[in-house]
């Protein structure tokens, strides 16, 4: 016969406020179990090392150049903000390309042509060892130009983002905290600028004031923030009769520093996962409007714009499609990839 003993019944351990760096810690552990997620995440972080890196992989100009027994490494002058500094003075006004006749040695990008650099003898060529990616209409390389064009479209993505963000989190987080009037008014005005359709707001604007980058960045940001204040204002509504928050009061703290000291950190991770889609959605509407002629004005590459030239020869030239709309399908995948993870990861349903 034997005994059964019983176990007491211990309490659960508590669960990790959403702001701590246990919290986050979990969250990362939950992310990487999914390959696609991390797959995801690294096309994303390889793509923004190829935006800022662009001069360094693509250029006509050399990397290094050795002559008289001294080096140079011009190209840093084309890198931002190395570019603001005069690192080689000795090289205002001269041309290298005597220095090169007189046997300096000089060292090139992997793609050795800039995305502005038109040859009219190799016009619509295909793939090569030459040209990987082949040439435009222009006898423009087409790598060097997506490489080049991915700066802009991670730029529109970023920036815009990052504009509606901030003014999202702070309409959210006053409406969330003080309720009443300021909760009212954030309603009507969120029921107001969703009835702005952002990407024919571009239109109208591009039409009256003609094309520039800074107004569609800046359309995106400013009528893109609905969403991303309701989530910041639900989280505070959720968190702002906490303890801590009563703890905090009691102290005398002041309300800018319960704010965003100690109620924003808890409430951003539905915000994080918002703006990981939104990323993916300003790229795809940047794109759309290079597409239809009205985004960045050209030669200035972009993916967008790419597809936009190939539009008359995309009978004899497949390559000036195939590479740009692959280059737009893997970055908003990858991360709308990472936005399907982080929503699964910050899922209160978490366990440690």
């Amino acid at each position: 016969m034997t005994l059964e003993i019983a176990q007491p019944n211990l309490p659960k351990a508590p669960e990790p406020e959403t702001g701590s760096p246990r919290y986050w810690g979990l969250v990362w552990k939950q992310f990487k179990k999914r390959k696609l997620n991390m797959i995801g995440l690294w096309v994303i972080l390889i793509l923004v090392a190829i935006a800022i890196l662009a001069p360094l992989l693509a250029n006509s100009e050399p990397v290094y150049v050795k002559y008289q027994d001294k080096v140079y490494l011009p190209i840093l002058q084309k890198l931002w903000p190395i570019s603001k500094l005069n690192l080689y003075p000795e090289l205002t006004g001269v041309d290298l390309k005597d220095w090169k006749a007189k046997g300096a040695e000089f060292r090139y990008t992997p793609v050795p042509y800039s995305p502005d650099d038109y040859n009219l003898e190799e016009i619509l060529e295909p793939p090569s060892i030459y040209h990987w990616l082949g040439t435009d209409q222009q006898g423009r390389d087409v790598l060097s130009r997506l490489i080049h064009g991915s700066r802009i479209s991670l730029s529109v993505g970023l920036i815009a983002v990052g504009i509606y963000t901030l003014i999202g989190i702070f309409l959210g987080a006053l409406a969330g905290y003080f309720g009443g009037r300021w909760d009212m008014l954030l309603s009507r005005l969120i029921e107001i600028m969703i009835c702005f359709p952002t990407f024919f707001l571009i239109l109208a604007l591009v039409a009256v004031l003609g094309q520039d980058l800074f107004y569609i960045m800046l359309v995106i940001g400013l009528t893109g923030w609905t969403g991303i204040a309701r989530l910041t204002r639900g989280e505070f509504l959720k968190l702002r009769n906490q303890d801590f928050v009563t703890a905090c009061l009691s102290q005398g703290m002041p309300t800018r520093r319960i704010l965003f000291r100690h109620l924003l950190p808890n409430a951003m991770a539905p915000v994080m996962v918002s703006a990981t889609f939104g990323i993916a959605s300003a790229i795809l509407i940047e794109s759309s409007l290079s597409f239809l002629g009205f985004g960045v004005r050209p030669p200035t590459p972009s993916w967008g714009e790419l597809l936009s030239q190939a539009k008359s020869v995309i009978d004899v030239a497949w390559w000036l499609t195939t590479f740009p709309g692959m280059a737009i399908f893997l970055t908003i995948t990858a991360f709308n990839l990472v936005g399907e993870g982080l929503r699964d990861a910050v899922d209160p349903k978490l366990k440690s």
